[in-house]
């Protein structure tokens, strides 16, 4: 995926909040559109370890991916994910949570 430049992040970010009314409902809109467009499962290392991220979860503490190592499951939120180059498909709507989640 080629680097999103500010615009085509506020257009996506725009279209993830078209009706949210509050923070929580944005939230919920992003879940939505990463739950729905994000490739999975996909690999990716979380602090040098590979894992497989087989998930994608709204909770209190925000966007979460589930990440599954051997016998290990661990939740790590979304705006905390290292990405594999190249990223997988969908992950336009991450790199849209995160340029909205910057500006809050």
């Amino acid at each position: 995926m080629a680097e999103l430049s500010h615009a085509d992040l506020d257009e996506l970010v725009e279209e993830a909040i078209v009706d949210a009314y509050g923070e929580d409902e944005q939230l919920t809109g992003f879940y939505t559109k990463i739950e729905e467009s994000l490739a999975l499962p996909f690999a990716t290392r979380v602090l040098g370890v590979e894992v497989t991220v087989a998930g994608i979860d709204l909770t209190d503490r925000g966007i979460v991916a589930i990440c599954v190592g051997g016998t290990h499951r661990q939740s790590i939120l979304v705006l905390d994910l290292p990405l594999p180059v190249p990223p997988p498909p969908g992950s336009e709507w991450i790199a849209a949570y995160r340029h909205w989640a910057g500006r809050r």
